[in-house]
């Protein structure tokens, strides 16, 4: 599992940074995305995949742990 930091970005929607290997790319889609259930698989735009563990909306920027799905 990998540390990620999910923010916004400034035209509205989600940004993914992975601090250990210097890596920020523009979220492409979020499963699950209502405010009582936010997460599930985290699609971004250089084609690579992550789950985080469904939960709240959480404010952001948010530190969270997150698997890579091959």
């Amino acid at each position: 599992m990998a540390n990620i930091i999910i923010s916004q970005a400034l035209d509205g929607g989600l940004t993914f940074y992975m601090p250990k290997k210097d890596l920020e790319e523009k979220v492409q889609s979020l499963e699950f995305t209502e405010a009582d259930k936010w997460g599930g698989e985290l699609k971004l735009a250089s084609g690579q995949s992550y789950y985080i563990d469904p939960m709240e909306q959480p404010k952001l920027p948010k530190s969270l742990r997150a698997r890579r799905m091959d």
